[in-house]
Formats: structure tokens, sequence, C-alpha cells
């Protein structure tokens, strides 16, 4: 079925209005993205305020016509890339108008009798270079790396970026080659392409931000909010994975930790300085552990880690260093709240046939017991399963 360039237009003008007015509605759902989808979604808007005036461009006068539809659609192209960067906090508003007004000396200096040039070939380079800023800018975008649609996104703006190239630097030598019947069959295809674009691009970006408040959504379910560690759930989540992958390859250890008379803080000085006690304990422990282990806070005063390879034949000493510099920083009023606190550790560790997280934890556990019931403020590591049993 053949479609004519008319139809076309109206197709695309149509997507275009649904995309906005689509990515306008999601703009009100999503608080952190509202000012890029709101962006996003005038920039819809403009491409599609652009194909009208390039559809009635010959009903205007000959010096406005072509001029003001390519600055209109260029304005929508602009609006996009910027609300793509500002994904990533950027802008590109002093190139947008630089590259406007680039634009507009390129139409007046041409004046009508340049004006056909211009359209066919000169106007594609500036919305292949801004294209091909999106397609970078999604590529770049470190809060959309690990989101699955960010590649097609990328795929949809670069191809399109392709497809102007094609037409500034391929189109006019094809039709040297083949004549001007060549023109409307890179108009024709042009205007597929750009349907898709108008279809593919705020599907890809609307499914991308919504994917990351997704991720949002379950990072906050994995996290405790006092201590911005993992919670219990996050822990045994990532430790099954990592003991999974190292699972005859290196040894594992766990460290189970118990903040000491915390009962006795709270009485004394309060929930609030409790908290503080806890979120202190926190940042102690992740700076002396690395941020490669893995954390979490499984309740109350209760905190473990768990740890591979290296980390692993190290474990005792990163557990004790831990705990001396937790009793020092919080003693410090300087550094800390000024109080005594310590912390009791339980340690089990695994050559390279880790039992099952719960098994390795609850052997971690046994050792902290142990460490308190010797009067905390201590490590202890786990007792073989064979002297376990006899004790």
């Amino acid at each position: 079925m053949h479609v004519d360039l008319l139809t076309l237009y109206f197709i695309t003008i149509g997507t275009l209005l649904a995309s906005a007015g689509l990515t306008f509605w999601e703009h009100r759902t999503h608080p952190n993205r509202s000012r890029s989808l709101g962006i996003l979604a005038a920039g819809f808007g403009t491409l599609a305020v652009g194909c009208i005036c390039a559809l009635f461009r010959a009903d205007m006068p000959a010096a406005i016509g072509a001029p003001l539809s390519n600055l209109v659609i260029l304005s929508g192209y602009l609006l996009v890339l910027n609300s793509v960067a500002s994904l990533s906090g950027r802008h590109y508003r002093k190139r947008s108008v630089g590259l406007l007004a680039v634009m507009a000396l390129i139409w007046l200096a041409a004046g009508v009798p340049g004006q056909d040039v211009v359209w066919k070939y000169v106007s594609a380079l500036p919305i292949a270079l801004v294209s091909a800023l999106t397609a970078w800018e999604l590529l770049r975008c470190d809060s959309m790396k690990t989101l699955k649609t960010r590649n097609f996104a990328i795929a949809v703006a670069g191809i399109h970026a392709l497809v102007y190239f094609c037409r500034t630097f391929l189109l006019p030598w094809w039709v040297a080659v083949e004549g001007p019947s060549v023109q409307l069959l890179a108009s024709n295809i042009t205007m597929y392409e750009g349907v898709l674009y108008s279809v593919l691009l705020p599907m890809t970006l609307i499914k991308l931000i919504r994917e990351e408040t997704h991720a949002q959504l379950v990072r906050e379910s994995q996290t405790d909010y006092l201590t911005r560690l993992g919670n219990r759930r996050w822990f045994f989540e990532q430790g099954a994975r990592l003991i999974a992958a190292s699972a005859g390859r290196e040894p594992i250890a766990v460290l189970a930790f118990d903040l000491d008379q915390f009962k006795a803080i709270n009485d004394r000085y309060g929930h609030h300085t409790g908290d503080l006690v806890l979120a202190a304990f926190a940042t102690v422990a992740r700076d002396a552990l690395g941020p490669q282990v893995i954390l979490a806070r499984l309740g109350g005063e209760e905190f473990a880690a768990l740890l591979a390879g290296d980390d692993a034949r190290r474990a005792h000493q990163l557990g004790a260093a831990a705990a001396r510099r937790f009793a020092t920083t919080i003693a410090n009023p300087a550094d800390g709240l000024g109080i005594a606190a310590t912390v009791s550790i339980g340690l089990a560790c695994f050559d390279e046939d880790a039992p099952p997280l719960a098994d390795a934890l609850a052997r971690a556990d046994l050792a902290l017991y142990r460490a308190k019931s010797l009067g905390g403020n201590r490590l202890e590591e786990a007792l073989a399963p064979e002297r376990a049993a006899a004790d």
C-alpha cells in the first residue's frame, strides 16, 4: 500500500501530539523527573508545530515558510536534547540558542533562491548533530546505565541521526547520479523513519523513567532508612549471589556485629542518641570494611557483613579494626557523640565450601554470643563444628 507524503505528515503530526500529551501526563506521576518530562513534552509538541508549519510552508510568504518551519522543528529537537541531558543534570541552553542563530543566518544568507538546497540538504545537518548528541547523553547518563531500555533508546536516537547525516552528505550525490526522482523517495524514507521516531523515542524514554522509578523503589525497599545500609532482605539476596559466585573458588567470611549495652544507651541518652550511635557505627563499619563488602543492618543493634576472597582472608583484621575505630570515634566529642559505646563481633570463616548464608550467619552468631558472654567489646571466631558440638 502506497502512503503519500501528505498522509505521512499527518501521521507524524498526530503521533507527535499524542506523544506530547502522554509525556506531559507522565510528568505528574514522576516528581523526580517532572522537569525532564515537561521539557520532553514541550519538545514533541514543538516538533508537531514545526511539521504543521512545514506542511503549509508553501502558503506562507516565500522568505518565511521554509526557514520558520525548519527553525521550529530544530527547536523541538533541541528541547528533546535538553530534556535527555537534564536526566544527568546537564543542559545545552546557550549552545541551543547559538545553533538556532547560526541556522537562521544560513537561511538569511541563502535567501529565497537558495532555500531549496538548504531545506533539502543543509537543514538536516543540525538535526543530525542534535540527535547524535541526544544518543550520546543517553549513553553517558549514569542513572540509566543499568536499565534495559537504555540501549534501545540510544539506537532510536542514533538511527535518526544517521538518516539525517545521510540526507546531508549522501543524498546530494544520489540525486546527482539517479536524478530528481530520488528526492521524493528520500523524503518518503525520512517521513517513514520520522513516524517511527515520533512513536518509539517517547515510548522508550517514558519506559526508561518508569524503570528508573521502579529501581529506586526496589532500592528503598532493600535499604535501612536510618543507616542507609542494606536491610536483612538485601543482605540475604546479595549474599546468596556472592556465595554462589564464590563457590569452590575463594574463601568466604561472615561477621556478625551487636552493639554492647545498647538498651542502656537508649535509656540513658534517649532514642535519638541511640539512632545516632547506630548511624555512626554504620559509617565507621563501611569505611573500615570497604565498599566492596556486603554490609547490612539486620535489625535493632545487629549488623552483619559478608566478605569474599582477600577480604575474607583479612576478616579478623578488618573486624577488629572496625571495632577499635568505632569505640574511638564515638567516644570523641569532636568527631563522635562523646559517649562510651563498643561492639561485639562474631566471625565465621569458610575456605571454599561455604554453607548457605543462613547457616554461615548462624555460625557467626554463635561466636557473637560467646563474645557477649565474655564481657563484650571483643571479636570471637566460630569454633569448628565438631568442637562446637562437643561444647
